[in-house]
């Protein structure tokens, strides 16, 4: 035990103890012998007196106070009364162990909400795209002139810089072969995925690293074009299929 150990390191003997920190023999006994848990302030005496870190000694503490609390029923029972001499021991509201727990818990139930939220958003804004996108083409249809390609209804967000290396094509966005990239992700896996489709002639619409309607739909059409599993999804076959396109 750390507090026995602490004691003996400092040569004091019990009743010199008992002294200088305020606390009794009797009550020293039962907490160096491991039949009381001492109260916290005990362990800070005991510290300042006998030289020891009370910091590492009060973490100790907390951890002996939750496996006491398990063991004995929730508080220190065996504890002596209170005097003046020996304080009650305050009572932890909530063991360390437990507070950890919860708040881990909370962190990441309030990660995968916000998470969750991004999709959402992102996969809105996809649709309000291509609303807008249809809607313009309707009106250029309704005036007379030939339906557009529905790429060149909006201009692309983002450029491809197409180039062929070792016999695969790249977009200037990622070098990925194995990223799997899915309806409602973003970022530059879905931009590199879009780029090659369209050089695939499978135009996902705009070049907005957004994964929404149009791109999946382009997806399933080259997936089917080319003998794919077509689920939607760009993995590792897909990708090794946009990649050599048009190959010799």
């Amino acid at each position: 035990m750390r507090l026995r150990r602490l004691k003996d390191r400092s040569e004091y003997s019990t009743r010199q103890v008992a002294a200088r920190t305020g606390y009794s023999a009797r009550s020293w006994e039962r907490y160096l012998g491991g039949r009381s848990l001492p109260p916290r302030e005990a362990v800070e005496a005991l510290a300042r007196v006998c030289g020891g870190d009370p910091g590492s000694l009060l973490v100790l503490h907390e951890m002996a106070s939750a496996h006491w609390g398990e063991t004995h029923g929730g508080s220190p029972s065996a504890s002596p009364p209170a005097t003046e001499q020996n304080p009650p021991a305050p009572v932890a509201a909530w063991p360390y162990g437990r507070a950890m727990r919860v708040a881990l818990t909370a962190g990441a139930t309030a990660l995968v909400l916000s998470v969750s939220a991004v999709l959402v958003l992102a996969a809105e804004l996809a649709e309000a795209r291509e609303a807008a996108r249809a809607a313009r083409a309707g009106t250029v249809a309704a005036a007379g002139a030939t339906t557009p390609d529905p790429a060149a209804v909006l201009p692309s967000l983002h450029t491809c810089r197409l180039e062929r290396t070792d016999g695969r094509w790249y977009a200037g966005h990622s070098r990925t072969l194995r990223a799997v990239a899915t309806y409602g992700h973003t970022g530059p896996v879905v931009i590199e995925a879009q780029c090659l489709l369209r050089r695939a002639g499978a135009s996902p619409g705009d070049v907005d690293g957004i994964y929404g309607p149009l791109t999946r739909r382009a997806v399933r059409r080259f997936q089917d074009r080319e003998g794919l599993t077509v689920d939607g999804v760009v993995g590792p076959d897909t990708w090794r299929a946009l990649r050599t396109w048009g190959a010799a």
